[in-house]
């Protein structure tokens, strides 16, 4: 009898978990895959695809943002459609839209190792992998210093510094932008000290931050020479690209204040004590009129256990970044670099670059000759090196023809050299 019990409780832990129920594809997703949908225990939405022709390993998806508002599937079948790549080489692809809006990397990490393990029990695949773009490449990175599970991890465009310096350009933008403009906020409005991000109960709106940034330094083809005089310090002293100029004061102002208002306590995490900003016209009267702060010292270490990585990772690890991407400066992957080293897991690490000039998704044959090397290193142990990632590429780009723009010798100089460390 107790043969028996013990046989049917083995069976009954090999048998694997029931589906979700089945959804729509998304466009992008090959024909015959099919997709699943569902929201886990802790109110995360999740998409899963598995395509007709299953190679039996799990790519997990961890996305970026953070997204400010509430979780809804369309996240995730936006992330799925984004990279069909995935799917389209053979692996089965599982993302989740995080428990809620807002930040939380260590949150975020665990809901993608829930997804992770919920699908593996579903699928029981033979390899489990991650990947995380943008800030999803902190929750990745994150993730795999948490949890066992992954056998290998692709980061791509990712936010690598970590939150307790990998924002300090944010910063320095919030405090730059009002020396120069003034109306973030007003001389009329209620103040408050910029590393808020936005006081509590304010009403403004992404479009009315717009405005504002209109107001200040009009638009292209359509400015004053005061107009242009101030875009021109602005750009210069932060380092920051006028096309996503807006996006980066947007965090600024939105995320810092999720951040400081609803994770932190209203405690302040950030500092420009010490920044000396060079590049203006004026630099003597701009380090002269800025606005300067230093952190409280709780607060940034609350935001540095959460998102700061140690760089202990035993698993192997490639990391893709575009060196012109103008959100996630490809600098980022120098901190991560000096990280890893400082824990003495360099072999584990291979990063290489593109001379694209973008952030939110990369070449498709690149994310394909990315992860065939990532497979090889994995599989067989043979260590992904650039120059044969950047080799392999055309032959994936004559199904994609999405291009192949790997640089192999580039190596991004260091996190320092981008943006100014504080005191």
């Amino acid at each position: 009898m107790n043969v028996l019990l013990a046989f049917a409780l083995a069976a009954s832990v090999a048998a694997p978990a029931p589906l979700p129920p089945t959804a729509p594809c998304p466009e992008n997703v090959p024909t015959g895959t099919t997709c699943y949908e569902g929201r886990d225990a802790n109110g995360a939405y999740y998409t899963i695809a598995v395509p007709k022709k299953w190679n039996k390993t799990l790519v997990v998806h961890s996305h970026g943002g953070p997204d400010l508002g509430d979780p809804t599937p369309e996240r995730t079948r936006d992330d799925l459609n984004r990279w069909a790549v995935m799917v389209k080489e053979g692996y089965a692809w599982a993302g989740t839209s995080y428990r809620r809006g807002g930040y939380g990397t260590r949150m975020a990490a665990e809901d993608t190792d829930n997804l992770r393990r919920m699908v593996s029990a579903m699928l029981k695949p033979h390899k489990v992998y991650l990947h995380g773009q943008s800030w999803g490449g902190n929750v990745a990175a994150k993730a795999i210093e948490l949890y066992p599970g992954y056998d290998a991890a692709l980061l791509t465009s990712g936010v690598l510094a970590g939150g307790s310096r990998g924002y300090d350009y944010r910063v320095d933008l919030r405090v730059v932008y009002q020396y120069y403009c003034g109306n973030h906020p007003r001389p009329t409005e209620v103040q408050y000290p910029l590393w808020q991000g936005l006081r509590p109960g304010s009403t403004l709106t992404t479009a009315g931050l717009r405005g504002r940034v209109e107001e200040c330094l009009g638009t292209a083809g359509n400015r004053t020479p005061e107009q242009q005089r101030k875009l021109t310090d602005i750009l210069a002293v932060t380092k920051i690209p006028e096309e996503t100029l807006n996006s980066h004061l947007n965090f600024a102002t939105f995320t810092f204040r999720d951040i400081v208002h609803n994770r932190l306590g209203d405690k302040n995490p950030w500092s420009n004590a010490g920044v000396r900003y060079q590049g203006s016209h004026d630099d003597a009267a701009l380090n002269a009129g800025v606005e300067r702060f230093s952190a409280d010292p709780e607060a940034r270490a609350a935001l540095a256990y959460d998102s700061d990585l140690t760089g202990k990772i035993d698993i192997p690890v490639l990391t893709v970044h575009a060196i012109g991407d103008p959100t996630a400066f490809v600098e980022h992957e120098s901190a991560y670099r000096d990280t890893v080293l400082k824990a003495g897991r360099w072999w584990n690490l291979v990063q290489t670059f593109t001379n694209e000039a973008t952030h939110s998704a990369l070449s498709d044959a690149e994310y394909a000759s990315a992860m065939q090397a990532l497979e090889r290193w994995e599989k067989f142990g043979v260590r992904a090196n650039p120059y044969l990632i950047a080799s392999s590429c055309p032959g994936h780009d004559e199904k994609y023809g999405t291009g192949c723009f790997f640089n192999p010798g580039y190596k991004p100089n260091s996190y320092e050299s981008r943006v100014a460390p504080r005191a």
